[in-house]
C-alpha cells in the first residue's frame, strides 16, 4: 500500500475561513473594532439599547447590499436598486392611499397592505426583468443599462408623484419601527430571513452554481449547457425583487416613500459588497462576508459618532470611517493574495 499523499492534512480543517480569507480578516475587524469601541465608550456602546439601535439601522443597506452581490457575481452590476426600490415604495404607499381609508375595518387593512407590499414586489420583479433583459438580450454593459434604467425608473417616480412624497398614513411602521417580543427590531429579522435564504440559493442550489460558474468563466458556461440569459434574467429579477423588500422596511421605518430616498445607498452597499470580498469580475463572494461586512462598518460608524459627536461635523465622519476600513481590508486582501502566487520563475542567463 502506497503512503498518503503528504499534500493533503491528516485532520479536516474548519471550511468556513479556509477558503476565504476575506472571511477571517474581516470577522477579526469585527471582534476588534467592537472591543475597542466597547472600552473607548464602555456606558454607551457595549449596551442592549445600542444594540437594538443598530439592529434597526442597517438592514436596508445590507439588502441593497446582497442586491449588488448576486449581480457582480454573475460579472455584472445593478446601480439602479435604489431608484427600483424608490418606485416600488411608491407605488406600495399609492396603494395603501387607495385601498385603505381612514375608516377601514380589519379586513380591508389587511388586504390592502397585502395589495401593496405585492405591488412593490412585482414592480421590483419587473424592473429588475427590464434590467436583465436589456444585459442578456440587447447585449449591454451592465453598468450603463442599469446606470439608463436608474434615471428611468427615478423619472416614472418623479412623474407619478410629481416629486412629492406619498405617505403610508401609518399602516406600515409596524414593519419598519417595531421590535419583535420587544427586543429583535423587525428590520433585523427581515435582513437575516433575506441572509439564510440568499445563502441558500447561492450553495444549495444548481442557479446558485450557474451564477458562480457565469462569474468566472462566461464562455466555459456557455460550453457547459448553461443558459446564460435566463441566469441572468433572474439574476437581475431577484436583484430588483431585493430592492422590493428594502423599499418595504424604508417605507415603514419613514412612512412615505419619495423618488430622492437614500440616494447614497447605491454607492454604501458597493463598499459594503466590496468589502465582503465579492470579486467585481465575478465568480466570488459569500453571504457571510456581506454579513460581518456591514456589522463591521455599523460598528465604526456607531462608534465614531459616539466618540466625535462633540466635535463639529463629528456625525459626518461616517464615509471616512468607511472608506478607511475599506482601504485596510483591500491592501491586507492584496498582500495574502501575492503571498498565495507563485513566484516568477528566474531568467535564465548565459
Amino acid at each position: 500500500m502506497s503512503a498518503p499523499d503528504a499534500s493533503y492534512p491528516s485532520l479536516p480543517k474548519p471550511r468556513f475561513f479556509v477558503r476565504d480569507g476575506n472571511l477571517l480578516r474581516l470577522l477579526i475587524a469585527c471582534a476588534a473594532i467592537f472591543v475597542t469601541m466597547s472600552l473607548l465608550k464602555p456606558d454607551v456602546f457595549p449596551t442592549p439599547e445600542n444594540f437594538l439601535s443598530m439592529g434597526s439601522q442597517f438592514p436596508e443597506i445590507g439588502i441593497l447590499a446582497i442586491a449588488i452581490m448576486i449581480t457582480m457575481l454573475t460579472g455584472g452590476i445593478d446601480l439602479s436598486v435604489v431608484s427600483v426600490a424608490n418606485l416600488s415604495g411608491v407605488l406600495a404607499a399609492l396603494v395603501i392611499r387607495t385601498l385603505i381609508p381612514a375608516d377601514a375595518s380589519d379586513g380591508q387593512v389587511i388586504l390592502g397592505l397585502v395589495a401593496a407590499i405585492a405591488t412593490a414586489f412585482l414592480a421590483g420583479a419587473a424592473a429588475g426583468l427590464i434590467n436583465g433583459a436589456l444585459i442578456a438580450y440587447v447585449n449591454l454593459t451592465p453598468i450603463l443599462a442599469t446606470l439608463g434604467t436608474m434615471t428611468l425608473y427615478t423619472g416614472l417616480t418623479v412623474a407619478m408623484t410629481r416629486g412629492n412624497a406619498v405617505f403610508a398614513e401609518n399602516r406600515l411602521t409596524f414593519i419598519g419601527a417595531s421590535n419583535l417580543l420587544g427586543i429583535i427590531p423587525i428590520p433585523l429579522v427581515i435582513f437575516a430571513a433575506v441572509v439564510a435564504v440568499l445563502a441558500l440559493i447561492l450553495n444549495r442550489t444548481p442557479f446558485g452554481l450557474k451564477v458562480y460558474m457565469l462569474g468566472s468563466n462566461l464562455n466555459a458556461a456557455r460550453f457547459s449547457g448553461i443558459n446564460v440569459r435566463r441566469v441572468l434574467l433572474t439574476t437581475y429579477m431577484l436583484s430588483g425583487l431585493l430592492a422590493a423588500v428594502a423599499a418595504i422596511i424604508f417605507l415603514g421605518r419613514n412612512n412615505s416613500a419619495k423618488w430622492d430616498f437614500a440616494p447614497s445607498y447605491v454607492l454604501q452597499a458597493i463598499v459594503v459588497a466590496v468589502l465582503a470580498g465579492v470579486n467585481p469580475s465575478g465568480g466570488s463572494g459569500r453571504i457571510a462576508g456581506i454579513v460581518l461586512a456591514i456589522l463591521a462598518l455599523q460598528f465604526v460608524s456607531t462608534g465614531m459618532n459616539m466618540l466625535l459627536f462633540t466635535i463639529s461635523g463629528g456625525q459626518f465622519f461616517k464615509e471616512f470611517a468607511w472608506g478607511a476600513l475599506l482601504l485596510i481590508i483591500m491592501v491586507a486582501n492584496s498582500k495574502s493574495e501575492r503571498k498565495r502566487l507563485p513566484p516568477k520563475p528566474k531568467a535564465k542567463t548565459d
